[in-house]
């Protein structure tokens, strides 16, 4: 059975953050986080039928909710609200190995339930993930934090990545939507007998490394990665309001193995915050 490694690398640092409260970096695991895993229990025989996490109104959790917190030396701002909250990017999934283990907010981690570890969101959250190669959509609730490598942006549970179908690649390109609970987007459908993957034609999809209210440093910098060797730099002015952001991107990019590869050759040139454009 495969599994995300980016999530083997971070899970027992979720738990410390748990276990720090509002400390400002994670403590050395106690021996809970030391001792040997119990084994994981095999999925449930019809795991697709599985429903979705219900959004539904609950308090801020005590734990997993810092001000802030570092881990390896890079500092993560927990959001002061979930409203509105839409991004895209990368996700994994975690699973053998950390099942029954404490979550960023306390709970034991199911890999059979509908959850997922977030870097930033507040905990408790819900949040519709789905996957842009297929049109897939879950929702989960958000209970712990993570991951911290590898660019990805949400780790899923084992059920979760199972619906979306990216369960053998390990990641997938997605976009995450928090839900408010008592709002029409958060009604979740009584579930349904498994449909067949659905024939959708891959979305274009792009590499923001800039926006700039001056169109001269946005030519600037894509003139800058072209000289670097990066082909397929574009500036793409965008009218919001009463002004105009000039994007930088670069693209299409058609896998997660080219998203990584080329956030790797920015991150040489000191780009560090290269994501997933949107729409």
């Amino acid at each position: 059975m495969a599994y995300s490694r980016a999530a083997t690398q971070v899970t027992w640092i979720g738990v410390a953050l748990a276990i720090a409260g509002c400390g400002t970096s994670p403590p050395k695991p106690g021996p809970a986080a030391t001792a040997a895993p119990a084994p994981t229990p095999p999925p449930p025989r019809d795991i697709a039928s599985i429903p979705d996490a219900v959004p539904r109104i609950e308090p801020r959790s005590l734990r997993g909710n810092p001000p802030f917190y570092e881990v390896f030396g890079k500092r993560y701002t927990v959001l002061p609200t979930a409203e509105g909250y839409v991004e895209r990017g990368v996700a994994s999934w975690y699973g053998p190995g950390f099942h029954a283990a404490l979550t960023s907010t306390g709970e034991p981690y199911d890999m059979y339930a509908m959850t997922a570890a977030h870097k930033t969101l507040p905990l408790p959250c819900y949040a519709r993930v789905t996957n842009l190669a297929n049109g897939r959509s879950v929702v989960v609730r958000v209970n712990d934090r993570g991951p911290f490598v590898g660019g990805r942006i949400i780790d899923l549970s084992y059920t979760a990545a199972s619906k979306l179908d990216m369960l053998r690649d390990g990641t997938a390109f997605v976009e995450v939507a928090v839900l408010t609970p008592g709002t029409a987007a958060a009604i979740v459908p009584p579930p349904l007998a498994p449909a067949p993957l659905e024939a959708v034609a891959p979305r274009s999809l792009y590499v923001q490394v800039g926006a700039f209210a001056d169109a001269g440093n946005a030519r600037r910098l894509a003139d800058r990665l072209r000289a670097a060797g990066l082909g397929q730099v574009f500036v793409q002015p965008t009218v919001g309001g009463d002004r105009t952001l000039h994007r930088v991107r670069i693209g299409p990019v058609g896998s997660v193995a080219e998203f990584d590869a080329l956030a790797a050759r920015l991150a040489r040139l000191g780009i560090t915050d290269a994501r997933l454009a949107p729409d």
